[in-house]
């Protein structure tokens, strides 16, 4: 069973990315805080299905996942979700890509979190302000601002508690719309159902119609046997 918290403070957040091993697409980042009322008693059938479903998202079916999405959004006092695209991965690179979403996302968070704990081993604020030509530029309000909130790294704490769980959901949920949209424009990588992950089909397809704007070039997307004629 999920833990409620790690912290002792009410105002705890929990964030996590997904994407971050695919070939195509943004990474996406979550970031909420649940309810308090939410660990305190389960009133409602849907914060009852909320305590006895939620998981990390990669052990939930895609029924599941579009099933929580809308009840997490429902028992968080907050949530932010944001998109980093291949431009900006490909500058900064995927690590540095998916901790400046999570960040973003606690910036987009009302009422701002007390306390934060990351899904992974890296704290939260362990480079902020990060220059690029791609996204978002931060303000030195803030990353003074990240940087005065406490925060720990759990690895693996998507499935340790519930914020980052929820987090991961949110995450997971939001990409895959974006890769089902980018999908219609085109069809022939079948990003509809590989989400952009290196499956055979999807590097075959690469191999076959090239890359596209929506791939990371930064990322090996044929095997090195192969060449990719761009």
């Amino acid at each position: 069973m999920l833990s409620n918290q790690f912290s002792t403070f009410i105002l705890e957040s929990g964030t996590d990315e997904a994407g971050r091993g695919c070939l195509a697409g943004p990474v996406t980042a979550a970031a909420l805080i649940l309810s308090p009322e939410l660990f305190k008693e389960a009133d409602t059938d849907s914060a009852k299905l909320l305590l006895e479903l939620l998981n990390d998202s990669k052990q939930l079916s895609e029924k599941v996942r579009e099933r929580l999405r809308p009840i997490i959004e429902e028992q968080a006092l907050c949530f932010a979700v944001t998109h980093l695209f291949p431009e900006e991965i490909d500058e900064i690179n995927i690590l540095n890509a998916s901790m400046k979403g999570m960040q973003e996302c606690v910036l987009k968070l009302n009422p701002i979190p007390e306390f934060i704990i990351v899904d992974g081993n890296r704290a939260l604020n362990a480079k902020l302000g990060l220059k690029s030509n791609n996204g978002k530029q931060f303000s030195k309000k803030e990353i003074a601002l990240l940087k005065s909130i406490p925060n720990q790294s759990i690895v693996k704490g998507d499935s340790k508690f519930m914020s980052i769980a929820a987090a991961s959901v949110l995450a997971k949920t939001y990409r895959d719309d974006y890769m089902d949209k980018i999908h219609e424009e085109f069809p022939m990588y079948n990003w509809k159902k590989n989400k952009g992950y290196p499956t055979k089909e999807h590097r075959e397809a690469i191999r076959k119609y090239g890359a596209t704007k929506y791939h990371r070039m930064s990322f090996k997307l044929l095997p090195e046997q192969l060449v990719l004629d761009l």
